[in-house]
């Protein structure tokens, strides 16, 4: 099992910067990728940031040049950085940690963390 806690979200005027922190817990020597996803009201979750253990990074096209993944393996952290904060940017977000156990993968989910951009 791995636990997983968010912090960082808020309210931030657009042009703005937030960084979001995930902090991992539990059976965390399995974890294969750390990933942060958003989710406004009406739509669907969307991948945002993803970094593999090995420090591979991968970015939504709709942040790519403003957020930032990185990972801090000694606080067994993942942060996103986000700059140049936008309202269409308004979501929660939710931190990702992807185990690999004997060949299956396991997802688990932190509870969330609210990102308002006003305009």
């Amino acid at each position: 099992q791995v636990q997983l806690v968010e912090s960082g979200g808020g309210l931030v005027q657009a042009r703005g910067s937030l960084r979001l922190s995930c902090a991992a817990s539990g059976s965390i020597f399995n974890i294969a990728a750390m990933d942060w996803y958003r989710q406004a009201p009406g739509k669907q979750r969307e991948l945002v940031a993803a970094i593999t253990s090995g420090g591979d990074t991968n970015y939504a096209d709709s942040v790519k040049g403003r957020f930032t993944i990185s990972r801090d393996y000694a606080k067994n952290t993942v942060y996103l950085q986000m700059n140049s904060l936008k309202p269409e940017d308004t979501a929660v977000y939710y931190c990702n940690a992807v185990s690999v156990r004997f060949g299956v993968h396991y997802d688990y989910w932190g509870q969330g963390t609210q990102v308002t951009v006003s305009s």
